[in-house]
């Protein structure tokens, strides 16, 4: 079908497409150049803000010299927010969470308060990406400051702020890249004969204590007021970041924080319904950190400590893994708000059903070398998948050290009890075999195996005594 261009009324339909298409075309151009006017002025705001002492700070007092305090409260132009910072640019701001998540539940996200107890490598990388992901109102409290060994591993610390609370240097970082946020950061240490005053109002309460006393006691205080309360266990001296996972505090395993915690909670009457982040790994050589011998020489290390039952050694720790574990714990936080929580984490899931398998199968191996029915061996679930996972790596004791198609456990030396140190992994035909000649006939494992594979079990023996040490 041809067109007549010569016809009245194809002229006007043309004439009116065009129009259309002109009309639109400016209203675009009009936008996209409201809109780079709108981030042009919120652009020199920010720098702005930056540069001058008292915007985007709050008000500060002019006879303060220390440049990291900050003063909260006051209007908008007194803290420094430029008014055009609007609804649509925060919205834009978190366009990815809105899009994972949905109005509805970022609506929920935004109106959540959550307190941060304890803001070294843990709580301020929770905090940072909370408030990056949304969170408008956080409370900030721990009493210490930051030093020269924070650096390795703490989310907003730099060398300006060596020597100021760690709270006020996440506040100043918290306000650099949210318009929006209130923070309120208390310079102060959880009691809990008065620490009631700094959880007023929080949907969620991060635990990144790392002093047991005061760890415990915080738990116990939220859930007795029935406060929602996420604790982090030890992330010092580990290494691995897959082992790295989300659990009921009941569940977990191998790691010495989470055993002292669970053991008083349960002395209090607690032994399910906190949510914990912490790590499935056993630390190979690492040691508290020595004090010099002159501060032993000077009396008891003890009044070293800023208060009593604070560590006054440490653990090393790998920066990484703090950060690790806070951006687990805001995860799970945000997933909370949103009325989207993370169901039966996986990691714990999974190996349960396969260690209780070991365990029946090493029972029943115990029962048939002492000749007589046991009630319970002196290894549970979790040390049996221990042996098999990490000491014996998920392999064979056997060259050339295969993964086992039916792994199997048992007893080494007949002659000395079973435990962590005596128990080796492998295949099942070769556990049925050291069965039979080691234990039962008495014949030497040397003379079964040979030298090579006495020579592993001797190391994995040593391992596992280490472990003792660390986690028992």
């Amino acid at each position: 079908m041809s067109l007549d261009w010569n016809s009245h009324r194809t002229q006007l339909v043309a004439t009116a497409l065009a129009a259309s298409a002109v009309t639109a075309g400016l209203f675009s151009a009009y936008q996209q150049h409201a809109r780079r006017q709108k981030r042009r002025t919120l652009d020199q705001e920010i720098l702005r803000s930056l540069s001058a002492p008292n915007k985007g700070k709050g008000t500060t007092r002019e006879d303060d010299d220390d440049p990291h305090e900050v003063q909260l409260g006051g209007t908008d132009q007194q803290r420094g927010l430029p008014l055009e910072y609007d609804e649509e640019l925060v919205r834009e701001q978190l366009a990815r969470n809105y899009a994972f998540f949905g109005d509805e539940a970022m609506a929920k996200i935004r109106k959540g308060t959550v307190v941060v107890v304890g803001c070294g490598g843990v709580g301020s990388w929770a905090a940072v990406m909370l408030v990056r992901s949304g969170i408008s109102k956080i409370r900030l409290v721990d009493f210490d400051q930051v030093t020269l060994s924070s650096l390795n591993r703490h989310a907003t610390a730099t060398l300006a702020d060596v020597g100021t609370p760690k709270v006020k240097c996440i506040e100043r970082v918290l306000k650099q890249f949210s318009r929006v946020v209130e923070v309120d950061a208390r310079i102060d240490i959880w009691r809990k004969e008065s620490g009631g005053d700094h959880l007023e109002g929080a949907d969620w309460v991060i635990d990144a204590i790392d002093n047991i006393t005061t760890k415990v006691d915080l738990l116990k205080y939220c859930h007795e007021n029935n406060i929602k309360v996420f604790s982090s266990m030890g992330s010092g001296a580990k290494c691995d970041p897959t082992r790295v996972q989300i659990s009921d505090i009941s569940y977990t395993m191998y790691d010495p924080l989470a055993r002292a915690v669970r053991r008083r909670l349960r002395l209090e009457g607690i032994s399910s319904g906190v949510p914990v982040v912490y790590s499935t790994e056993v630390p190979g050589d690492v040691k508290l950190l020595p004090l010099p011998e002159e501060e032993f020489q000077k009396g008891n290390v003890k009044e070293l400590g800023v208060f009593d039952d604070f560590r006054v050694r440490i653990l090393p720790v790998l920066g990484p893994l703090p950060a690790i574990f806070g951006l687990n714990i805001a995860t799970y936080v945000l997933c909370e708000l949103a009325g989207k929580p993370i169901q039966n984490p996986l990691p714990v899931k999974g190996r349960k059903k396969f260690n209780e398998r070991l365990y029946r199968d090493l029972h029943k191996r115990e029962e048939k070398f002492l000749g007589r029915q046991i009630n319970k061996l002196p290894v549970d679930d979790d040390d049996v998948g221990l042996i098999f996972d990490d000491l014996y790596r998920g392999r064979s004791a056997r060259p050339p050290y295969a993964v086992p198609e039916k792994p199997a456990l048992v007893r080494w030396d007949p002659a000395a009890p079973l435990s962590l140190q005596n128990c080796v992994a492998f295949e099942f035909a070769d556990a049925e075999k050291h069965l039979k000649e080691c234990l039962q006939e008495k014949r030497s494992p040397e003379e079964v195996w040979g030298a090579e594979v006495v020579e592993v079990v001797k190391r994995r023996q040593e391992e596992a005594r280490r472990v003792v040490e660390w986690v028992m």
